[in-house]
């Protein structure tokens, strides 16, 4: 077991540490892994030129790929240029190599012991594991650090790292994709390939993000252009928001058992797709005007939590649930029950939603389950 000198760090309820590891360390806890293409993808291979100062062939030997892995292939320009910087910091002894915090996620939760008399100072346990650690952000910074180590002893050389033990697969792809799309500009084929089906592990959140996709970018939405997925798009409303409750309706689908919960994921985006357009025809004026909160992520999450009442309400009226016309008969009840002034941010919006996010998503849930038995 490792122990480190650390700092726990807390936001908006995301704890996550703030540690000093060695070089040393990095080499061993820290592994490489870049998303893969296909067969034949695999773009860490590359031909070194003649009387450069990194080891290609030792490197490679670090890097492997998955189509689970997040990170883009390894670009050689930015490896050769920082070995040089860094031997021009190790030279010259004035300039740091590595000034800013790298930051890195780890699968396995850490424990943080107190110390001194205060929560947020003291002692990071990482246990003693090769490749525990991955790199969100600066993987090229310690591949090349990598490089560094076959010339200098690294047992001294310090490194700021933050590190996240506490972030779900989807959590860290959205980090990494906010992070790298506003900077360094990630390649649209990257972004596309990290699509729900080769991302995630747990087949109701895949479902989840394939159907927000759906939402955001099939052209006859009415949320089009409203989500941010994985961090990018003019929405606002997070596409992190929104994927908890369609995973609850998925886990509930799968709770009731039966066919109908295979087939209601196969067709999940054609039902949400369906749904949404049933509810803005039931709200016309809330879904087009700008002065309403109804395209709010308290209010998506609100009318996806009932999803599950809205198909039993159809079913138990032997009803087709793909069906368009089912979905608009089915949710016509709100305009009158409900009406579009509901969701008026300056008016009823303001007033009813109060006592936080979680209350006000409950709140405004049920009263669209009401809605639909007058």
């Amino acid at each position: 077991m490792l122990s480190v000198p650390s700092l726990r760090l807390n936001q908006f309820g995301v704890r996550f540490y703030e540690a000093l590891l060695s070089g040393a360390d990095l080499q061993t806890l820290v592994g490489f892994e870049v998303l893969s293409f296909g067969t034949g993808s695999q773009t860490t291979r590359v031909r070194a030129r003649p009387g450069g100062r990194v080891n290609w062939e030792f490197l490679e030997k670090k890097i492997g790929s998955s189509e689970q892995a997040f990170q883009r292939p390894i670009i050689q320009k930015k490896i050769e240029e920082l070995v040089a910087y860094y031997l021009q910091c190790a030279d010259s002894g004035t300039l740091p190599a590595i000034a800013g915090s790298v930051l890195l996620v780890s699968e396995k939760r850490l424990d943080f012991a107190p110390s001194g008399g205060r929560s947020d100072i003291g002692t990071l346990k990482l246990p003693d594991e090769g490749g525990i650690l991955r790199a969100l952000d600066g993987q090229h910074r310690l591949l090349a650090l990598h490089q560094l180590a076959e010339k200098h002893n690294l047992k001294d050389f310090q490194v700021p790292a933050v590190v996240f033990d506490a972030l779900t697969a989807d959590q860290v792809v959205e980090l990494f994709v906010t992070i790298n799309s506003k900077h360094t500009k990630l390649n649209p084929s990257h972004l596309i390939s990290l699509s729900g089906r080769r991302l995630y592990r747990d087949e109701n959140l895949a479902a989840a993000h394939d159907v927000i996709r759906a939402l955001n970018e099939d052209e006859h939405s009415p949320l089009r252009g409203q989500i941010k997925v994985l961090g990018i798009g003019k929405g606002a409303v997070t596409q992190a928001s929104l994927a908890d409750e369609l995973r609850d309706v998925f886990a509930s689908m799968d709770a009731a058992g039966g066919r109908m919960a295979k087939e209601f994921r196969e067709n999940a985006r054609r039902f949400f797709l369906n749904y949404f357009k049933a509810a803005g025809r039931a709200f016309p004026a809330a879904f087009a005007g700008r002065k309403y909160s109804i395209k709010s992520a308290t209010s998506l999450r609100a009318f996806i939590r009932i999803v599950p009442y809205v198909i039993a309400m159809i079913r138990s009226r032997a009803g087709d649930v793909w069906s368009s016309g089912e979905l608009d008969a089915a949710l016509r009840p709100w305009s009158e029950a409900i009406g579009d002034k509901r969701f008026e941010t300056e008016g009823a919006w303001k007033e009813k939603m109060t006592g936080g996010t979680r209350s006000a998503v409950e709140i405004l849930a049920r009263e669209l389950r009401q809605g639909l038995n007058t």
